[in-house]
């Protein structure tokens, strides 16, 4: 797993094609990816809000109770599992309109690696900082739409006039996601899960 992280970060075009030959189930690809990267953003959030807080203008730090932080987290940490399994489920009903045939474990497999930018810029919740925030995650996010566009071709096999167009729609897909995932919260919020911070 690790040599594929450091390999995505240092020649991303020659590590798709490396681990588009192996064979790797699901559940290998949770247990060994994808429940320990996913956990980086729910336990820094968790470590930065109830430990160091954040602060609105000159006053002092804000900070959510263990209790209500820990329930935020389990239910984050909960969503970004199922979000790679969404993601991998559409990627492998979409390839069928480029003339691919990756299974469904491969496609998970896939999209779990995509997001591994996603899951180590979670570190920056350890400091909550609304521009420290803003930073990492613009780069995160940067660099998650760079591995697919250049992953989407290679790993799938297909031209790269097509894998822009493969790309683009996951792409779309994924932030069709993340606002569903932000509505859910927002109703979670409206049923009185939300954050309770402390006195």
């Amino acid at each position: 797993m690790i040599h594929h992280v450091w390999g995505l970060f240092t020649h991303p075009d020659q590590e798709w094609q490396e681990i588009r030959g192996e064979e790797e189930s699901i559940s290998h690809m949770y247990l060994t990816h994808v429940l320990i990267l996913a956990a980086i953003p729910a336990v820094s959030a968790y470590i930065g809000t109830t430990q160091v807080g954040w602060t609105v203008g000159g006053g002092a730090p804000v900070m959510l109770t263990e209790g209500s932080a820990l329930w935020m987290t389990l239910m984050t940490y909960l969503a970004m599992l199922a979000g790679v399994a969404v993601m991998g489920a559409f990627i492998n009903w979409m390839a069928r309109t480029y003339d691919a045939s990756p299974s469904m474990a491969q496609c998970v497999v896939f999209a779990a690696y995509t997001a591994t930018p996603l899951f180590i810029g979670g570190l920056a919740g350890l400091y909550p900082n609304l521009w420290l925030a803003m930073f990492v995650g613009t780069a995160a996010v940067c660099y998650t739409a760079y591995l697919l566009y250049v992953g989407i071709p290679a790993f799938m096999n297909i031209p790269k006039d097509e894998g822009f167009m493969f790309s683009s729609s996951v792409l779309a897909v994924g932030l069709v996601v993340l606002v569903a995932m932000i509505a859910l919260s927002v109703i979670f919020w409206g049923l009185g899960v939300g954050p309770v911070y402390t006195s």
